[in-house]
């Protein structure tokens, strides 16, 4: 192996990392436990999605006649009403309280009564107000020998021209969603795999493995490897759950495949590389001050903290406003963008200059971070014993 070239040896570790990785019980099952928890989180998207628009309502006795009109009001509210008759409001009481039904109308179309089990909707209060004030206004007409018909195509005919300076859009709910999904999906694979990273470091250094692997290996080739291995394993958990959530989304009719939800995964998957040869490289660096796995934890914290804040802010500033100063430049500054701005692209609020700028500088802190966390590496790793003093190995 003394005729290694940088290349094969790079690839050797990777490979050595990845086959190890991929064959444990811990990756088939973590990842179908993920693929699970997905898949009941897009069905519950899709039940939530197909209710959000749609009222189920009784008609009993002379309400029944204005099921049409009622239907065409609720229409132009955004609302989608699911009309039955029932004969016994006795019967029609029972299913609102039950849930089956969200309302029941009865009365007279100029005094209808409204039963519901907690409370109306205002789309749908708004539409029932407007038949009951429609029918005592064709009353007062007639009395007044008007025909309401003429009247009504009087009142149609008069409107405002309306101008409309941005498209609306219609996927904000659906984009808010995905956004949320490919952060929590970053956040955990960059946690994760970064300290797997660190482990597998501590776990060689204890055992005195990786003074075998440096007689032939450079420390940065080991590093490198290392880092590049774990990282592939982690890429193709996070290609299979975002696949198999497309899949699925598709199918439920949840997202468009092609569109927003296709986009969201090819950016998730460009920023976890990014994020993790950032932040693996910092997991080597400083697992590689300890020689036990019980001190590990207090070298990991303060970068696991990092990775934290990255995420329980961004998630809550993204959720009250996308578009806020604070979220714009923490998504832009290298420890955060690469959960935050994937999200924020996803929405659709993120500016190419604004991705571009996020890049850049993640590139830039990938550099810096390679080389200080592989001198650091270099020079810790085949310190055994007490744990060493990052000022010690930058000297």
């Amino acid at each position: 192996m003394s005729g290694l070239t940088t290349g094969r040896a790079v690839f050797l570790v990777a490979r050595r990392e990845f086959t190890n990785r991929v064959r444990t019980k811990a990756f088939v099952w973590g990842t179908a436990a993920i693929l699970a928890v997905l898949a009941g989180y897009v069905l519950l998207q899709a039940v939530l999605f197909d209710d959000a628009g749609r009222d189920r309502v009784a008609l009993n006795g002379q309400a029944t006649v204005l099921a049409e009109p009622l239907a065409r009001t609720a229409a132009s509210f955004g609302r989608e009403l699911e009309l039955v008759d029932v004969a016994d409001p006795v019967d029609g009481e029972a299913r609102v309280r039950s849930g089956d039904l969200d309302a029941l109308v009865t009365g007279a179309p100029d005094a209808l009564r409204v039963v519901v089990r907690e409370s109306l909707g205002e789309q749908l209060r708004s539409s029932i107000d407007l038949i009951v004030k429609q029918q005592v206004l064709n009353a007062q007409l007639a009395e007044a020998g008007l025909d309401p018909a003429d009247v009504a195509r009087n009142v149609e005919r008069a409107g405002v021209d309306v101008v409309v300076l941005e498209r609306p859009d219609d996927q904000s709910g659906r984009r808010l969603a995905i956004g949320l999904v490919i952060a929590a999906l970053l956040y955990y694979s960059l946690l994760v795999y970064g300290t797997m990273v660190a482990q597998g470091v501590v776990e060689e250094k204890s055992s005195r493995v990786v003074e075998i692997l440096l007689a032939t290996l450079r420390p940065w080739q080991l590093l490198l490897g290392k880092v590049v291995g774990l990282g592939a394993v982690g890429l193709l958990q996070l290609a299979l759950i975002g696949g198999g959530g497309l899949v699925l989304a598709g199918a439920s009719g949840v997202v468009d495949v092609a569109g927003v939800a296709g986009g969201a995964l090819a950016t998730g998957l460009l920023w976890y590389l990014l994020g993790f040869f950032l932040y693996a490289t910092v997991f080597a660096a400083a697992a590689s001050l300890v020689s036990r796995q019980e001190e590990l934890q207090s070298v990991l914290t303060p970068i696991s903290t990092a990775i934290v804040v990255a995420f329980v802010v961004g998630i809550n500033l993204m959720i009250s406003d996308p578009t806020g100063s604070a979220v714009t430049v923490l998504s832009m500054l290298p420890p955060f963008a690469p959960i935050l701005m994937p999200g924020r692209m996803a929405m659709g609020v993120a500016p190419t200059w604004q991705v571009l700028l996020a890049v850049a500088l993640a590139l830039a802190a990938v550099a810096a971070i390679t080389w200080l966390g592989g001198k650091v590496y270099a020079n810790a790793v085949l310190r055994t014993g007490a744990r060493v003093r990052l000022r010690d190995v930058l000297r």
